[in-house]
């Protein structure tokens, strides 16, 4: 609780405007402006983590509700085929055998349970890092958000390319330097570099179409990671998806805009519940 508290007592303090200038009262009320919309970025994204979380809870729960009743009557009739004369060595091999299995089942739900709460919790920190590092870059041009079980980086295409172009410009360095400086901190993370154009055709002596465009802004994007950030490749994809993947319809330059940009996905590490899912035997 104590960071909210913090930044009420700032709100507070920036907010009120009776012992400063007009100039440095319009200043803060900036500041105060671009610190409440990144904290309800926070907390929007915390909100959906928590929400995603919850939901797998209850799933939990139903399973380990399951596993509970299960294991209640497997015991219960244990003791009843122990009383009988007629129990044959096989019928306690097939019941023990039973009990095993649904020991393994719990210990899974277990698993899963650790899991879970791990990659939630790494989410959040990958996205609170990422905010902290691009904070001072305008938000118009870069976003940083989770959807689902993947955190998404999105740039726009005027902030990283100059038009119709695929060479990253110097300003767009400076930006993936700082994402770079995220991602060589969590060497375990893979993730993937894709281009979005918008609807407008193109073609150009070096670029056939949008789908080339998208795919050569992507490479681009990676071989500055790995060439200049010291990314390493195997962690990376490049991927272009062309004007097929639109955030708004292409109906005005506005959106358009929007449409033009590059992705950088955060793969989860679906291997780890892979483990998890496969029969014990």
């Amino acid at each position: 609780m104590k960071p909210f508290i913090l930044l009420g007592t700032a709100l507070v303090l920036v907010t009120t405007p009776a012992c400063v200038s007009k100039k440095k009262y319009k200043l803060q009320s900036t500041e105060l402006e671009s610190v409440k919309k990144k904290f309800d970025d926070v907390s929007r994204d915390l909100n959906l983590c928590m929400s995603e979380k919850e939901k797998q809870e209850a799933k939990i729960k139903s399973l380990q509700n399951e596993v509970d009743v299960l294991k209640s009557n497997s015991n219960a009739l244990v003791n009843q085929l122990t009383n009988l004369a007629v129990l044959t060595q096989t019928q306690a091999e097939s019941v023990k055998k039973s009990i095993e299995n649904l020991n393994s089942k719990d210990a899974y739900i277990k698993d899963l349970q650790v899991a879970m709460a791990r990659k939630d919790s790494l989410n959040l920190a990958l996205v609170l890092n990422l905010k902290g590092a691009l904070k001072d870059i305008n938000d118009q041009d870069i976003e940083v958000k989770v959807e689902g079980s993947a955190v998404f980086i999105s740039l726009s295409d005027k902030l990283l390319f100059s038009s119709g172009s695929y060479d990253i410009t110097p300003r767009a360095k400076e930006v993936l330097g700082k994402v770079a400086l995220i991602l060589n901190a969590q060497k375990e993370l893979q993730f993937m570099v894709e281009g979005h154009t918008d609807n407008k055709p193109i073609k150009t002596s070096s670029i056939k179409d949008n789908w080339d465009l998208s795919v050569l802004r992507a490479s681009s994007v990676v071989r500055t990671l790995q060439k200049e950030f010291g990314v390493e490749p195997q962690r990376m994809i490049a991927c272009g998806r062309s004007e097929y993947m639109p955030m708004v319809s292409n109906n005005t330059d506005e959106n358009r805009s929007l449409n033009r940009r590059t992705r950088i996905v955060i793969i989860p590490q679906l291997d780890q519940f892979f483990k998890l899912l496969e029969v014990k035997k």
